[in-house]
C-alpha cells in the first residue's frame, strides 16, 4: 500500500526557508571573508553537498596601516659597503717599481756621456739616472748592470721601459742580456672623502703607528698582512706603498676602510 501523496513531498515552506538559509550564510560568508581578510589569512567559499565551506588559501598577507604612498611602510636601508667600495674605487696605481739584470759590468760615466736625457753625479747618487718619454719611466742604472725602472703604471709598461732602457745601453756596445725582470712593488693611493682624527687613531692603534705632525703631516699606518705600509692624512688622503702585487693594494684599502670610518671627523 503506498503512502498518501502528500508524504512523498517535501514541504515547499522549509525548502524556501533552507534556500534563504543559505543564501543568507553564502551572503554572510562573503562579508566576512571581505571584512577579515586584510587581518587575516583570506578564505574561499565552496559548496559541498549543499553546505558552505570556507577553505584557506596559499596566498598571506601582513597587515598595513593605509596610506597614500604605498612604500611609507618600507624601511629605508643604506648599504654597508657602498662607502667601502667606493674608496676601493677611488684607487689608482701611481708607480710600478721593476728591477732587471743586464748580466755585465757598465762603465757609467760613458754611459751618461753618449746619452740623451740621462743624469749622473756620482757625489750624489751612484748611478746614472736615464729617462724615455714612452712609456714615461725613470731608470737607475748601476755599475753591475742592474737596473731599477720606476714611474710605470702599470706591469707592461714597466716591462717595455725597462726593456727599451737595455736596448739603449746594448746600442752602445754592451754585451747587454735581458735577465730576471721583476715587479718589485706598486705604489698606490686613495681618497676616503671624509677628514679623519689622526690623534685618535695613534692613540688607539700605537702600535702599528707613527705620527709627528711637527715633522710630516700624515700619520705612518705599517699594516702587518699585507705586509703595506699607509700614508694617511687629515682630508682623507691614502698613500699606499710596498705592495708586491696589486691586490695588496686594493686588500689593504678593504682592511683600512672600517678602521679609519671609526675615527671620522664629525
Amino acid at each position: 500500500m503506498s503512502l498518501p501523496a502528500e508524504n512523498n513531498m517535501p514541504n515547499q515552506t522549509s525548502i524556501d526557508d533552507e534556500t534563504n538559509a543559505h543564501d543568507i550564510s553564502v551572503s554572510t560568508a562573503h562579508q566576512e571573508v571581505n571584512s577579515e581578510s586584510i587581518f587575516s589569512t583570506p578564505q574561499a567559499v565552496s559548496h559541498v553537498s549543499g553546505e558552505v565551506m570556507l577553505t584557506p588559501t596559499h596566498r598571506t598577507f601582513t597587515p598595513q596601516a593605509h596610506s597614500a604612498n604605498p612604500h611609507s611602510s618600507m624601511t629605508a636601508i643604506t648599504p654597508i659597503a657602498s662607502a667601502a667600495s667606493q674608496a676601493k674605487s677611488s684607487i689608482k696605481l701611481q708607480n710600478c717599481i721593476s728591477t732587471v739584470s743586464l748580466g755585465c759590468e757598465l762603465k757609467l760615466l760613458d754611459i751618461y756621456c753618449r746619452t740623451r736625457y740621462s743624469e749622473y753625479n756620482p757625489a750624489r747618487f751612484n748611478g746614472v739616472v736615464m729617462k724615455i718619454l714612452e712609456p714615461r719611466t725613470t731608470a737607475l742604472v748601476f755599475k753591475s748592470g742592474k737596473i731599477v725602472c720606476t714611474g710605470a703604471k702599470n706591469e707592461h709598461d714597466a716591462y717595455i721601459g725597462a726593456r727599451k732602457f737595455a736596448r739603449i745601453i746594448q746600442k752602445l756596445g754592451y754585451p747587454v742580456k735581458f735577465l730576471n725582470f721583476k715587479v718589485q712593488n706598486f705604489i698606490g693611493t686613495a681618497d676616503l672623502r671624509f677628514p679623519l682624527r689622526l690623534e685618535a687613531l695613534q692613540q688607539a692603534h700605537g702600535q702599528f703607528t707613527s705620527y709627528e705632525p711637527e715633522l710630516f703631516a700624515g700619520l705612518v699606518y705599517r699594516m702587518i698582512r699585507p705586509r703595506v705600509v699607509l700614508l694617511i692624512f687629515v682630508n682623507g688622503k691614502l698613500v699606499i706603498t710596498g705592495g708586491k702585487t696589486r691586490n695588496e693594494i686594493y686588500e689593504a684599502v678593504d682592511i683600512i676602510h672600517p678602521i679609519l670610518r671609526s675615527f671620522k671627523k664629525n
